[in-house]
């Protein structure tokens, strides 16, 4: 209990320090638009990732990057399978902008060398068996109603926000993968604003199944966060 306490005071500091800080990126790495669409600018980000020195990875460092590149796609083939069951927006406009995440944890991998585990881009393919099951489950669940569907979004957008905070612990002096991971937390958070947002409209209520209650009304209860 202790740890778990420790770890969401950890978050919730890491969610308050990185509201409107700019993370020293340069201009238009990251953009939001007012929709809360968060994406990064890839020609930008690999730019701004050459003006730091190559770090030397840990073990869980590298890890984590392996699994973010499918953990991101994992996010983009879920709303890209929802949205052609459903036809509702909010899921082709997020799926574009998870495109842009995957693709910033993949621009780190060919900067360090590590091997893609994305071997195959068809939607719901992938490498680690546990997303392979993930998108199965997800999938299904949100074909039963628009409303369902939404909640699969909070879902997929409370993990990535659970799984960033607890790897940028791991991160030690690579501020390159500082910058790609603190915007995508950033991105996140906004997602799941505007999932919660819909929510909202559909009528529907929604628990957090993976942050604490108090990290996920403090998230949905601010603005959009700018990049």
């Amino acid at each position: 209990m202790y740890r778990f306490l420790l770890f969401m005071l950890m978050g919730m500091a890491l969610f308050t320090a990185g509201c409107g800080d700019g993370n020293n990126q340069g201009p238009n790495t990251f953009t939001v638009n007012n929709d809360g669409l968060s994406t990064f600018n890839l020609s930008q980000l690999r730019t701004q990732l050459n003006t730091y020195p190559l770090g030397t990875l840990t073990a869980l460092e590298e890890e984590g990057l392996l699994m973010m590149r499918e953990e991101e796609k994992l996010a983009h083939d879920v709303y890209t399978t929802l949205y052609n069951q459903h036809a509702l927006l909010i899921f082709s406009n997020i799926a574009n902008s998870e495109l842009t995440h995957t693709e910033a944890v993949l621009a780190l991998l060919e900067r360090y060398q590590l091997t893609d585990p994305v071997t195959n881009n068809a939607t719901g393919a992938f490498s680690n068996t546990e997303f392979s099951y993930l998108y199965t489950v997800l999938t299904e669940s949100g074909s039963v109603s628009i409303l369902e569907a939404l909640y699969v979004g909070a879902q997929v957008e409370e993990l990535d926000i659970y799984d960033l905070m607890r790897l940028g612990n791991d991160v030690m002096e690579n501020p390159d993968i500082d910058l790609v991971y603190s915007n995508l937390l950033k991105g996140s958070r906004n997602h799941l604003r505007a999932f919660y947002s819909q929510i909202l409209n559909n009528n529907g209520t929604y628990r957090p199944q993976y942050i604490s209650q108090d990290l996920f009304d403090k998230i949905v209860n601010s603005p959009m966060e700018r990049g």
